[in-house]
């Protein structure tokens, strides 16, 4: 929606409604994964903290919820149409998939990770008619990759911290460690790198009276990724990368930051 400058109120209700349904079916999945999880989950130091993992919540409650959690997102994604029904129905055969068997295969984990958050994009072209641009795809791709290969950088290293050579549930061994770091710092640069040559192209001249103020998200971009990076491999990323983010001081300043590139680039 931002990103079309589609700011209108059916297309904002239609992104709202999309966000709320992607919300309850990702919720479903993700206490079928954390069920599935439980020994691995008890056994490690603040994953045991998890509800489910600690007891705070029973088993009973997150086998009930979690059919009707998927069952109150697709009665509301009804109301977006068929399409958007099928790519949500993808998206949960996905991560189903995921936690019954990818997340263990080496690679093909992270590329599912990639995948999975690209698919959310879809959901939101889907729901509001948006088409999306070859510019966002390509960005979004090797972006999604590089934080689905920090999340395991972080795992790896909080493994090293442990000395656990082979984490629980992973297809990873310690000495990968190097190798995922190095798929996360390029496959960052790479999303940069298409950034900075969309910036360059006629689309961006039809949207911006001010091009060159969104120069600026490019520094912001580099610079969040290689923080980023920094931050797992010294060992201070506990959470999805997506999760420190919203809690991060930094990355909060960067995207008030690049908020505000974008509106130079608009406005001026």
């Amino acid at each position: 929606m931002f990103a079309a400058h589609k700011i209108d109120a059916l297309t904002f209700v239609q992104s709202v409604v999309a966000f709320v349904c992607f919300s309850l079916i990702a919720s479903s999945v993700y206490l079928l994964n954390d069920m599935l999880d439980l020994a691995a989950d008890r056994a490690h130091p603040r994953k045991r903290n998890r509800p489910l993992a600690s007891g705070a919540l029973p088993l009973l409650h997150g086998t009930l919820m979690a059919p009707f959690l998927l069952i109150a997102g697709i009665a509301l994604g009804a109301t977006l149409g068929y399409t958007f029904l099928g790519v949500m129905a993808c998206y949960y055969v996905i991560t189903m998939a995921y936690s019954l068997a990818l997340k263990r295969r080496v690679l093909i984990d992270v590329v599912t990770l990639a995948a999975l958050y690209t698919v959310r994009m879809l959901a939101g072209a889907a729901a509001t008619g948006i088409t999306l641009s070859f510019w966002l795809l390509a960005f979004s791709v090797f972006l999604f990759f590089a934080l689905a290969a920090v999340k395991r950088q972080a795992e790896l290293v909080d493994s090293a911290q442990r000395d656990v050579l082979k984490p629980s549930g992973r297809g990873y061994q310690i000495d990968d460690l190097p190798v995922v770091s190095q798929m996360a710092t390029s496959s960052g640069f790479v999303s940069v790198l298409v950034l900075a040559l969309y910036l360059n192209s006629p689309a961006v001249s039809a949207l911006y009276s001010q091009p060159m103020a969104l120069w600026g998200l490019c520094l912001i971009l580099l610079f969040w990724i290689n923080r980023m990076v920094m931050v797992a491999h010294r060992g201070g990323m506990h959470d999805d990368p997506i999760v420190f983010a919203v809690k991060d001081r930094v990355s909060q300043m960067c995207g008030i930051l690049g908020v505000g590139c974008a509106a130079a680039g608009v406005l001026l």
